[in-house]
Parts: C-alpha cells; structure tokens; sequence
C-alpha cells in the first residue's frame, strides 16, 4: 500500500538565478511548494533559457518527470549547457525508472556530491553490490549523503538502521520536519502503527495538504480499523487538485482498489506494476482471491522475495499452483517459503512467523506441531475462515474430531463450506461423534456425481467401522447403483447384515427391516434371497409384521 521507494534526499539540481524584479511572487509559490503555481507564472515570462531551466526544475518536483527529462535533453542540445545538466537528466530517468539509461550518461556528468549519491542509488536498483558498497564508503557525514544512506537502509527493509539516521538528523536539525514523515513511514513498515501516527501528526500539523503524509496516514487507518475508515482519510486528498495530489495520483488510485478490497482492480493495478512495486503484490493477492492461480503464479514467478510479505506471498502462491495443478514442486516450494519465514530470527515470534511454521509443518504432516502452533495464536484468528479451514483440518489429522466440528461449523466463506475437502472432513467429524444422518444430509446437498461419489465410499467405509450400518447400507446400495461392482455389494450385504443384528439387540427400531429388505432387492445376486427369507423367518418368529 505504500510507495516502497523513498526519494533520494537530493536537489534537482542548483536552483538557477534570477535578477528580474518578478523574482519574488515566483519565489512565493516555491516557498509554499506550489510548484504549480510557481509554472502559471512562468508561462507569462519569453521563453529564454533562464525560464526553461526553472520549468524543467517545477515539472521535476511535481513528479512529472517526462516533461523534465523532455526539457533536459533539448538543453543538452544548444550551445552553451549548465554544467549540471547531466546529472539533473540523470535524475530524470532515474525516478522513470530507466536505470540503465541513468547509469550510462552518468558518465559524461562532472563529479559532485549528487552524481555520487545517484550512483549509489543505482546500484542498489541494478542489484550490482560490489558498486554499492564502493558508492557507500564514499559517502560523506553531511545531511544528503547521510539521507541517502538512510532511504537505502529503507529500501533494503533494514528499517530499524533507517530510523536512527534519521532521528540522530533530526536532534540537530529540528527545521527538517519532513524526516517525521520518513520516520513514521519506518515504523508502518516495523507494524507499529499507532507510533507512526503519533509523529505523522508533527507534520501533518503544518503541511496538512502533503499527499504522502495524509496517504501514510490513510493506510495506518486501514490497519488500524478498516478500509472505508482508511478511505476517509484519503478523501480530502482525492478531492483537492493540488499540486501535491498530482504527484501522487498513482499511488492513490492504488491505494484506493486496496482500501475497497479489490473494486476495480483489474482497471487500476495492472498498470501500476512496474511503477508502484505493491501494485504487482496486490494484484497478485486479487487474482488469489478470485481463485486464478495460473495468473497469480506469472505475475510473481520471476519475483526475488526480500521481504517476510513477499516471502508468505510467494509460499501462498505456489502452495495454491501446486494444489490446482497437482505439481509437488511448487508445494515443495511454498514449504520451504513458510519454513524461512516462520525459523527467522526477526519473525519467529510474530503471528505471521508462526503461522508461516504451522503451515511448513502442514505440508509435512507433522500436525502435533502444527496444533502447537496454531493454538498460540487462534485467540486472534477466531473468525478468520481460511485459519479455522486449517485448524479443523489439523484437529482431524489428530483425531480430536468433537473440536474439529465444533471448528469447521464456525467457517461462513461459501466457496470453503462447497469444497470437496471442507465436506468430506466435517462429514467424518459427523460419523466419529455419533452423528451419521448430518453426514448422509451433506450427501444429499450434493450436485455434482463425480464429487459425490468419493463421500458416499466415505461415508460408506466410515460408517461401517463404526458400526453405523445402516447409513452404511445406504451408501453402498448408492454406489452399487452407479457402479455394480463386487466390492460394493460385499460392502452393503454386511452392512445390511449389522443393521438386522442391531435390531436383533434392539439399538435399532424394527421398522428398518422392510427397508433393509428393499435395499437387498436392488442387487441382482443369488444371496439376496437366502439372506431376505433368513430376515423373514426372524421376523415372524418374532411376530414382527414385515
């Protein structure tokens, strides 16, 4: 939900000089950071090379850095070029993402504090660490070089480093008020989100209006409650044309398919995946959500996790593939995803940590284990249908199949309750606690004959070792049916023959007879008949009208 990437604490480059007597209403817009308004005023002003330098400086902080980079690359045409010129294009791809492009007329620019801090940055995006540790040990103890440093610490989710450089900034520099915006973003990261809040509101106390701070707050608000509280806050900033909410209008578009839980996902986010970096995480979690693995497994296969988030999403994905395509590959490699997550150091102790280790376990069947896990942490997912699917699963495994019903009655999510999985466990719940008419109604429920054909040898096989012959009967009268093999008759003349006995000791009521009777008729078998006159004779010995 937040942009992951910070911007480098750098200029655009020097902010040119002006001697005109208009200087001062443009140097008001800049003072307010109406950037805007800072170019309505210079659209009145001839086109000279001053003007076109201050409108490639406004288009850059307003985030349209197209226009810009358009303007750079004329200026490096004519005659006479700004010696800093280079490097602010430089900029100009870099925030576009074309790093390559950054990286190469980096070379031509003439070496300052900011080209070094660039280059460290692009290292960082180009994966190339020999280079940034090289870029890092010449980096300097002064504000820019030290902000830099602190944003790839962010950007390497080393968040806890990152804060400190800020905050030791900050005790010297208590003007800088920004970095409280860099700070709270740190702990949203850390999960802390009523700390981040708390210096959120510094700035946001004297630049109300500032999109990324009133869009880090919408999304505290979206983990601290829910989505529509989050999108209240985000409203304002929707509403208003500054220019602050152009700079990030992608960003709240994003945010806005999120806090909604997916509404118009498929418009908003595909776009958005190679320029927000969540927007490929979330569109992966919509497709998961819609049940289109094949999709959610493309969008991330070629994604490095860094992250425990992207980690777990990555485990939850393939688990998912896996299961779909009957790959054990891919479930080989959500175990070992999950394994990672919940055995590290950092995460261990975390629900999400622990849930990933329940779930490793899972895949390896070890459901003591699993049981362990997921009773330390079930106070918190009492309601959460896909923890219950798990946990009901587990107690089965187990055999502790009283709490497993209870567990499997608490889930509401329709697509669970109409699974093959879901059926066929509460349905064994039903027959292990004594219930076996619930387990014949879930049958009854069903639609599709090649789903209910492995529930009824359940029930069938269930219901026969716990000597609850006559749902039994049925099952295997129902097969034989669809299939007249041996073994379904051999199944159902013993069953039939448990029903007669219970009614012999009298656990059963007589009248079952004639419906005994009926369900042996249905087999064409020679020892139907011996077995119905033997039920006869039982009958009338017993002066039972049959």
């Amino acid at each position: 939900m937040i942009l992951s990437r910070i911007k480098p604490a750098v200029n655009a480059g020097t902010k040119p000089k002006d001697s005109s007597k208009d200087r001062l209403s443009l140097e008001e817009f800049l003072s307010k950071r109406d950037y805007t308004g800072a170019l309505t005023v210079l659209q009145f002003k001839g086109q000279n090379e001053e003007t076109v330098r201050w409108v490639g400086y406004c288009s850059f902080h307003i985030g349209d850095h197209k226009n810009a980079m358009s303007i750079y690359e004329k200026m490096l045409q004519s005659k006479s070029v700004p010696e800093d010129t280079v490097t602010n294009l430089a900029c100009c791809y870099f925030f576009l993402g074309m790093y390559t492009n950054a990286q190469k007329i980096l070379e031509k620019a003439v070496e300052s504090r900011l080209k070094t801090r660039l280059q460290f940055h692009l290292a960082h995006k180009l994966g190339e660490e020999e280079q940034l540790m090289q870029y890092h040990q010449q980096l300097a103890d002064i504000i820019e070089d030290q902000l830099s440093l602190a944003s790839i610490h962010y950007l390497r989710s080393h968040y806890q480093e990152a804060i400190d450089i800020y905050k030791r900034v900050l005790l010297d520099n208590r003007e800088y008020i920004a970095l409280n915006v860099y700070v709270a973003l740190c702990y949203y990261k850390l999960d802390y989100y009523d700390v981040s809040q708390e210096v959120l509101g510094v700035y946001l106390t004297k630049y109300p209006d500032s999109a990324i701070a009133i869009n880090l707050k919408s999304c505290n608000h979206f983990r601290l409650y829910n989505g529509k509280a989050a999108e209240h806050e985000l409203k304002t900033l929707v509403d208003q044309t500054s220019p602050s909410f152009s700079f990030g209008h992608d960003l709240i578009r994003h945010n806005l398919v999120v806090f909604r839980g997916g509404d118009k996902a498929l418009q908003v986010l595909p776009p958005l995946v190679d320029v927000i970096p969540e927007a490929r995480l979330n569109l992966v979690i919509y497709h998961l959500k819609q049940n289109e693995y094949q999709e959610a497994h493309e969008l991330i296969k070629n994604l490095e996790p860094t992250v425990p988030q992207e980690y777990i999403l990555k485990g939850v994905v393939n688990i998912s593939y896996g299961q779909e395509t009957g790959l054990r590959e891919n479930i080989s490699i959500a175990q070992q995803y999950f394994h990672l997550v919940g055995d590290s150091t950092s995460e261990c102790d975390t629900i999400p940590g622990r849930q990933c280790m329940a779930s490793s376990l899972f895949l390896q069947r070890k459901f003591e284990d699993v049981q362990l896990y997921l009773s330390s942490i079930k106070s918190y997912y009492y309601k959460d249908d896909n923890f219950n699917f798990n946990f009901g699963q587990t107690k089965c495994a187990l055999g502790l199949y009283e709490e497993a019903e209870e567990i499997f009655l608490l889930i509401q999510n329709e697509r669970l309750r109409n699974s093959q999985t879901y059926i066929s466990h509460l349905a064994r719940c039903y027959i292990m606690n004594q219930k076996p008419r619930l387990a014949w109604e879930l049958y009854l429920k069903m639609d599709s004959p090649a789903e209910s054909v492995p529930l009824l040898q359940q029930i069938a096989n269930d219901c026969y070792k716990m000597g609850q012959f006559w749902y039994s009967a049925k099952a295997f009268d129902m097969l034989e049916r669809l299939d007249s093999t041996p073994e379904y008759w051999e199944g159902k003349r013993g069953a039939c023959a448990g029903v007669v006995q219970l009614i012999v000791i009298g656990k059963q009521p007589k009248e079952l007879l004639t419906d005994v009777i009926q369900l042996l008729r249905n087999t064409a078998n020679s020892q139907v008949e011996a077995m119905i006159r033997a039920i006869k004779k039982w009958a009338r010995d017993n002066r039972i009208n049959i």
